[in-house]
């Protein structure tokens, strides 16, 4: 599990050179990127569901992306876009696209399908991860300004 976490954390780390984050953020998003893919495991094994898993995992790099980015100080789009690249269902695409060019049409439909429903739970893992906080980050700013 550790190599993994290591393997998300370079995946992560090389998506943020790409992406041109300041390089006093590389770290935080990297492990950012880490402990969303250890998420995932860890809720892959007691749920055995791919589209749940990646919907659990997604909402809580949404909520620490969110932390982060009040504790650095930063956009929190820096440390969730990079974070999130280890969840993205690159291979599903590939494999639906490969199917449908071999002429494979029911494979291709049914690893579509999964795809689209990882890519919409990823959607929205995000919209509440957007939400949840919302209220409790306004309520811990009304009391710094009384």
């Amino acid at each position: 599990m550790i190599d993994q976490f290591i393997a998300a954390m370079l995946g992560t780390l090389a998506f943020v050179i790409i992406f041109n984050v300041p390089r006093k953020e590389y770290l935080y998003c990297a492990v950012n990127g880490g402990i969303g893919w250890l998420t995932y495991l860890f809720l892959f094994q007691h749920s055995s569901s791919i589209v749940i898993s990646s919907l659990g995992a997604t909402l809580f790099l949404t909520l620490s992306a969110r932390i982060l980015s009040i504790i650095r100080r930063c956009p929190v789009t820096i440390f969730l876009v990079t974070g999130i690249f280890v969840l993205v269902p690159g291979a599903g695409i590939y494999y639906t696209a490969y199917y449908l060019i071999t002429n494979e049409l029911a494979q291709a439909g049914v690893k579509g399908l999964e795809t689209f429903k990882i890519a919409g739970a990823i959607v929205i893992g995000i919209i509440f991860g957007f939400a949840i906080p919302q209220g409790w980050l306004n309520r811990l700013q009304r009391n710094d300004n009384k």
